[in-house]
């Protein structure tokens, strides 16, 4: 009985504070280079307007009700709130910081990575459909750990439709990723020693389970071609097709995009033929791609820029009108973006954590 109680504490402490077990997955060596590259050309993209990262991130102007986020410049879209992330998290676990989401079917997958845990985070999938059914408020999805639950079968039914899964190496956290073909989860092990500076040159993408919310296999590759080379990716999407994809910004405003295939043994990338003169912004944040109308969306702090698939093949043909840009000025942190399946986009900001949805699916 007593290993049984030592066993029961031991996972307890991976549940709660900094994770003390390892989560295995079958690892898979890639001897074979996993990236090709040509020749490039830059396009002007120039209705891309660049914004660097504000010196102070704004928190939200009403952290606990409801609020708006809409554009200023360019292709017009609004946000509204749909969730206040709970703050703090289970156990009094540091939620401040989510770093990804996924939005698939009824459910939403977000990445935790408090900074304390070095490189180290969980995902916590939140069930939409339960959470209507009890006809949650946004305030009441914030609160629902903040208070003790004995004795309160609301908030323990609040707390059911979230499933909190397992501490694991994540690296940044910011590249979990639904691939709409074969219905698997992917995300980077991207290790930093610093904020932006890579541990290692050596490539590694993780496939996680939706079940158990861990990693089941870790590929490892190296992204290079004769000198050019990159440490791997920080976001990552797929199309329809199943097609990979992930950008980076390797100089100051210029931008390198990324399109390949994860398979179950092997990962191939190839650096797309055009450059683009213009990036949305400093940060690496996030990248989209909406399934209604096949763009992909570039995003940075206050500033997202976007682009049709169809551009990007063979030598790609890409014109500087193809290249759409929203801007908008509320110096809020932006996490992620996501488009369901019929086109409606959800925003993950920072800072006073929350989840708003697009008043259309036009955009």
């Amino acid at each position: 009985m007593r290993w049984r109680r030592l066993l029961a504490m031991t996972l307890m402490v991976g549940l709660v504070g900094a994770p003390a077990l390892p989560v295995q997955a079958a690892t898979v060596h890639q001897a074979t280079g996993a990236l090709t590259t040509g020749k490039t050309r830059v396009l002007n993209d120039d209705l891309v307007h660049f914004k660097a990262v504000p010196s102070t991130y704004a928190p939200s102007p009403n952290p606990h009700g409801s609020e708006t986020i809409a554009s200023n410049q360019g292709a017009a879209v609004t946000f509204t709130t749909k969730y206040l992330l709970p703050l703090p998290g289970y156990h009094g676990e540091s939620w401040g910081n989510p770093q990804s989401m996924v939005t698939v079917g009824r459910y939403v997958y977000i990445v935790y990575c408090p900074t304390t845990w070095e490189n180290r985070g969980r995902i916590v999938r939140f069930d939409q459909t339960r959470l209507a059914q009890l006809r949650v408020t946004p305030r009441q999805l914030q609160q629902v750990f903040a208070t003790k639950m004995a004795g309160n079968p609301r908030e323990t039914a609040i707390a059911r439709a979230i499933k909190i899964g397992p501490a694991f190496t994540t690296g940044h956290g910011q590249s979990l990723a639904y691939n709409w073909r074969d219905h698997q989860f992917y995300m980077w092990q991207d290790r930093e020693s610093a904020p932006r500076v890579p541990i290692t040159q050596e490539g590694v993408l993780q496939r996680i389970s939706p079940q158990t919310l861990r990693p089941v296999r870790q590929l490892r590759f190296r992204l290079r071609d004769g000198h050019f080379a990159v440490p791997g990716g920080h976001v990552l999407t797929f199309d329809k097709q199943g097609r990979a994809y992930f950008w980076t910004r390797p100089s100051a405003s210029k931008i390198y995009l990324y399109q390949g295939t994860i398979g179950a043994t092997r990962v191939h990338f190839r650096l797309t033929s055009q450059v683009l003169d213009h990036g949305p912004g400093t940060r690496v944040q996030s990248m989209a791609y909406n399934p209604q109308n096949d763009r992909l969306y570039l995003v940075s702090d206050d500033s997202i820029a976007s682009l049709p698939v169809s551009g990007l093949g063979g030598n790609g043909h890409l014109t500087a009108s193809d290249v759409r840009w929203t801007g908008f000025a509320g110096t809020r942190e932006f996490e992620a973006l996501n488009f369901t399946a019929a086109g409606r986009a959800t925003l993950l900001t920072n800072h006073d954590p929350e989840i708003l949805q697009s008043t259309t699916t036009s955009w």
